[in-house]
């Protein structure tokens, strides 16, 4: 719900601007927008709406007790999703299969982050994995940094989403830095695949990401962007856990 209804105005809003913007040159009469200048009216609304949308003020979720790895590295957080699937298979063959699987393995990986990036070029990331290699590996070699790995129970992985303009880090940051970062202007964003057992040869697998952003300003900011991003990110995440449901069941495609 938390992401819903922000993100429902901004894409509602954008659909609305979109129609107002059309009625502007040829008025939607279907739509009963009758006139240009209540194509106008409809344009402002649309845009209006997606403001609303875009800035809706986020709530700080904290948690009371730590229980994963996760918890330990974003126990306070602005911004969420979480999804889940039930494998049949061995935690360690799940664990094995979270390790590996590849963008190429992941439906629709390379297309949303096709879209994300506009099309550009860009060296190879997270925005623009290479096929054949383990998406952990390539984040953890694109500004990602290995936050914790319990095997066959948890991997946490964590980057820095916004800094102040001009700053740079004057080392190799570490699992300890990431946690005691609290400075204003920067949103740290932390991302699990937690592993649970559910039966023999069962297990459920969640992975959960999370935005805390360290003051007013950067929530606001960092807000519309994820606004913008989320379904495509929700799509991703659901994706990936199919990937590794089929790997950690069937084996390397």
């Amino acid at each position: 719900m938390k992401n819903l209804i922000p993100v429902s105005l901004v894409y509602g809003g954008l659909l609305v601007t979109l129609l107002g913007a059309i009625s502007v040159v040829w008025p939607l009469r279907l739509l009963a927008i009758r006139s240009r200048a209540t194509g106008v009216l409809v344009l402002f609304c649309g845009v209006l709406i997606f403001v609303i949308g875009a800035t809706l003020p986020a709530d700080e979720t904290r948690v009371a007790t730590a229980r994963t790895k996760l918890d330990e590295f974003a126990p306070v957080y602005q911004f969420s999703e979480s999804h889940s699937i039930q494998i049949g298979a061995s935690k360690e063959r799940v664990y094995e299969a979270i390790r590996q699987v590849t963008a190429g393995e992941i439906k629709l990986l390379r297309t949303i982050t096709w879209i994300r990036r506009l099309g550009r070029a860009t060296p190879p990331g997270v925005l623009n994995a290479p096929q054949n290699q383990p998406v952990l590996e390539v984040a953890l070699h694109s500004g990602f940094l290995l936050l914790a790995d319990d095997p066959d129970h948890e991997i946490v992985i964590g980057a820095l989403v916004r800094a102040p303009t001009g700053w740079r880090p004057n080392k190799k940051p570490t699992p300890d830095d990431f946690k005691s970062l609290n400075a204003p202007g920067f949103a740290l964003a932390s991302m699990n695949f937690l592993i649970e057992e559910a039966g023999p040869d069962r297990c459920v697998v969640t992975t959960d990401t999370r935005v805390f952003a360290t003051d007013p300003s950067s929530r606001r900011k960092f807000g519309e962007y994820w606004r913008m991003i989320y379904p495509g990110s929700a799509l991703i995440r659901r994706m990936w856990l199919q990937a590794i449901k089929k790997r950690a069941e069937n084996g390397p495609k």
